[in-house]
């Protein structure tokens, strides 16, 4: 015999507090470019806060690299709602609440973080970049004898947190958070990347409501969909400066060094790519594993 009583749902609160992103999306749009204009500057000092916090813990590696992961993330932030100004208009509708929901998801920032020293061809060859970035677990070892997690997360939370883990075949163990310090100069010396082109973006203007404006106007003109290249986004670079000038939106801090910033290291945009995590059974790693296997010992046959 079943309970046939009906469930009833659970009584919801206030729709208040952190994590409302998502309201951004029912804002008018240039309300909505106010708004992230204003909180823009609000990113970076987070984010500049963690870094430098993190170069005052010479002695505590492990904690100057969790320091700088956050500084990572928070400039990610940045870079995702600068997608979201760089959408066309035509296609925000569709696509903002999915951007928008990038925000709050770490392998998505982890990856926004990566993906600026990387050097695709085109947005097509960007897209098997971040797919080959967001399996769930994937093979190493010489003949990929080895199975592991997702590496951008595992390493986030490896270092992180004490943790229990489990190995291929069941096997548990203490996750101790680990190290990154293995002699010569310390990883979080160097300003991360992501960072210093949300710093070129500040010195540029591009943090104010008129030069979101313009970014949403001239990179708004192009939709990055399969072909288009760092070539298109050298021009849009460019006429986004020119614009920039002309309206006395740059800052007198900035520098031919933020500009190149601006140019290389400013990724093409990724509002038309996937960022959830690609499940891949035990089946599919093992049939990978053979494949490898015989790739290296060469074919019997």
């Amino acid at each position: 015999m079943t309970d046939a009583t009906p469930k009833t749902k659970e009584p919801k609160g206030p729709d208040i507090g952190l994590r409302q992103a998502r309201k951004l999306c029912q804002l008018p749009p240039g309300e909505r470019l106010d708004f992230i204009a204003e909180g823009l500057p609000i990113i970076l000092a987070s984010a500049q806060g963690f870094w430098h916090a993190s170069q005052q813990l010479g002695d505590h590696p492990r904690e100057a690299r969790v320091l700088q992961g956050y500084a990572e993330e928070e400039a990610a932030k940045i870079l995702i709602l600068m997608d979201a100004v760089r959408c066309p208009p035509k296609l925000l509708q569709e696509k903002l609440i999915r951007i928008i929901g990038l925000f709050y998801n770490h392998l998505a920032r982890l990856i926004y973080a990566d993906a600026v020293a990387w050097k695709p061809m085109n947005l097509s060859d960007l897209r098997t970049y971040v797919d080959n970035h967001r399996r769930g677990h994937y093979l190493e070892g010489n003949a990929g004898e080895f199975i592991l997690p997702n590496w951008a997360v595992y390493e986030r939370e490896s270092r992180l947190y004490a943790d229990i883990e489990a190995h291929e075949g069941g096997v548990l163990g203490w996750n101790a958070p680990r190290n990154p310090f293995t002699g010569g100069i310390p990883t979080w010396s160097f300003q991360p990347p992501a960072l210093r082109v949300a710093e070129a973006m500040q010195h540029f203007g591009l943090f104010t409501p008129a030069g979101l404006r313009v970014t949403s106007e001239i990179w708004g003109s192009v939709e990055y969909s399969d072909t288009e290249d760092h070539h298109d986004a050298y021009q849009l670079t460019e006429r986004l400066l020119e614009r920039l000038h002309t309206e006395g939106l740059i800052l007198e801090t900035a520098t031919r060094e933020h500009a190149s910033t601006l140019y290389h290291q400013w990724q093409i945009p990724m509002y038309n790519l996937d960022f959830k995590l690609i499940p891949v059974t035990m089946e599919e790693l093992k049939a990978e594993q053979e494949r490898e296997y015989w790739a290296m010992v060469g074919d019997p046959y």
